[in-house]
Formats: C-alpha cells, structure tokens, sequence
C-alpha cells in the first residue's frame, strides 16, 4: 500500500476498502465518515474500527451484511461471487471437491439457509473441503441466536484476513 489509510481521500479509502465486507461498502464509508486517525494505518486498527460499524448497526443491517456473503463451494454463475471469495474458495480447495463433497455442500447450504435465513458464512482460510464440512454440520446444531453470533464473528474474522493482506 502507497499511502496510509489516515491519508487516504474519500475515493482512495473507498476503493481500497470498500470491498472488505462482502457487498456491503457502507461499513468503509461509515469508518471514513467517523474519521480516520493514524490508529487506523494498521490492519488491526482499521479492523477494529471497521468492526464497531457492524456491532454498532442494527439487527436488520447486520442480517443484511450476513446474507451479503456467497455460499460455500457454490458454482460462481449462480452467485455474486465477488473476486475475493472466489480466491478464497479455490485456496481452501472448494474448486475441486468430489462429487459427494459438492453434493454434500449443496444439501448442507439449503438446511442451514432454511434454519438461520442466511448463508453459512467461515473464514475457511487454512481449512480443507472435509474440515469445513464437518464444522458446518456442528454449527447446524445452533440455535438462530448462536449462529447469528458465530456468523458476524466470523465476517468478522474473515474481514481481518483481507485487511492483513492488503496491509502487507
């Protein structure tokens, strides 16, 4: 990165991390629009920042920033697969899943849409297609409360690992 984020313009800002939470540019313009400081030239500052915007929305908002996000190993033509998730999905292998793997995924993504209302959202960053299957069948063991918290921890987790790569 060229230039600090405290030293960025509104557009500059925007561009660069506006993407961070999937679909859902309104927690960057909020940061900006708090001000931005020198504590905020590091990815956990800005993180941090970034993340009181969402604690501090409210519940309809934060449901919309969770249905915002893609499902997991789903073919990119049906979804509005942003670039990030695509990369992130093929890193953690969900490309190349078995047939059954995907099978699984498939049914897996419609009971927990169905239970929850939303997708079912991991930072899946260093986990394997059969790893992220097995924690997806213990978190449909939630109730909608759980999940709802896990899932915004979760954006959450997952919007620290693209600021610390834009960061480095």
């Amino acid at each position: 990165m060229a230039i600090e984020p405290s030293e960025m313009s509104r557009s500059e800002f925007l561009q660069t991390f506006g993407h961070i939470f999937e679909h859902s540019p309104w927690i960057a313009e909020n940061v900006w629009d708090a001000g931005l400081e020198v504590r905020h030239d590091t990815a956990a500052g800005l993180h941090e920042a970034m993340c009181n915007q969402i604690r501090r929305a409210d519940d309809a908002t934060r449901l919309e920033l969770l249905r915002a996000h893609p499902e997991l190993a789903s073919p990119p033509v049906s979804q509005s697969l942003t670039a990030v998730s695509r990369g992130e999905q093929r890193r953690s292998g969900l490309d190349r899943c078995s047939a059954e793997e995907l099978a699984e995924f498939q049914q897996l993504n419609g009971l927990y849409r169905e239970k929850f209302g939303f997708p079912f959202i991991m930072a899946i960053k260093g986990y394997q297609p059969r790893q992220i299957l097995d924690i997806f069948h213990q978190r449909l063991n939630h109730s909608a409360a759980e999940e709802q918290q896990m899932a915004l921890a979760q954006v959450m987790k997952i919007g620290l690992f693209r600021l610390q790569e834009i960061f480095q």
